[in-house]
């Protein structure tokens, strides 16, 4: 078995290989070890970066799990812990997919109802919110259910970090062709990108983007959605543009 600090020392060295977004970044990320989890701390400009260095630590020998918590930098005006709960809340209470939920929203550390659930069989989420980061709590009734509502929080202005902590019940096992129906499902939600022009599958947490659409801003927004879904690890973009 090898030592902490001979771990701790691969994992650095994986880092400085992370081909981040045109940033070396790699020096802002502290790493410790807990009964042979990786803890990430520190901040990254983007979304690829924090995923993609989460996902290279995992592969390394001696780390038996990685706890992310890499904050994105937020590059817009500052926004308050407040208005994004709210702002995270509003987009729950509007996906058609949580209409039948309860959604909750922690102030000042007492939960308070925004919609009561229509049957306890539906769910309910409580989100909560410190220093940009989104913690969500709760039951929903799918892995595509949990993976829209993290992916709804990063979606809100102002987000720095997702803990999803939602249990989904009945329990389901999670696959790659899970991923791959939650990613559509997001798109599907996404106002900026028409998912009938896309598709995707996905094969060890590596998702892959095919079809044909009219922009490359869209074509740049279906992977970012991509790299917001929980579990994925890499995304490889084939979509096309159209004459």
């Amino acid at each position: 078995m090898q030592s902490s600090e001979a771990v701790l020392t691969q994992a650095r060295a994986a880092l400085a290989h992370v081909p981040y977004q045109g940033h070396v970044l790699h020096p802002t990320i502290q790493l410790r070890l807990s009964d042979g989890a990786l803890i990430l701390e520190g901040e990254v400009a983007d979304i690829v970066d924090k995923t993609r260095a989460a996902a290279t630590l995992r592969r390394v020998d001696g780390v038996t799990s990685v706890i992310d918590h890499l904050r994105v930098a937020n590059g817009g005006a500052p926004v308050g812990d407040g208005e994004l709960r709210d702002a995270v809340c509003e987009r729950l209470l509007n996906a058609v997919e949580f209409h039948n939920c309860k959604i909750c929203a922690r102030v000042k550390g007492k939960p308070e109802a925004m919609r009561e659930p229509v049957s306890e069989r539906n769910g309910w989420i409580e989100v909560a919110v410190q220093d940009g980061v989104v913690t969500l709590w709760g039951q929903v009734i799918s892995l595509s259910h949990m993976r829209l509502a993290g992916v709804l929080a990063w979606w809100s202005g102002g987000c720095r970090c997702v803990v999803n902590e939602l249990v989904v019940a009945p329990a389901e096992a999670d696959r790659d062709d899970e991923i791959t129906e939650a990613l559509m499902l997001v798109l599907e939600t996404d106002p900026f990108v028409d998912a009938s022009q896309v598709s995707a599958h996905t094969q060890d947490r590596v998702v892959t983007l095919e079809g044909c659409v009219s922009n490359e801003r869209t074509r740049r927004q279906a992977e970012r959605d991509a790299w917001y879904v929980q579990g994925v690890e890499d995304v490889v973009n084939h979509i096309s543009l159209r004459p």
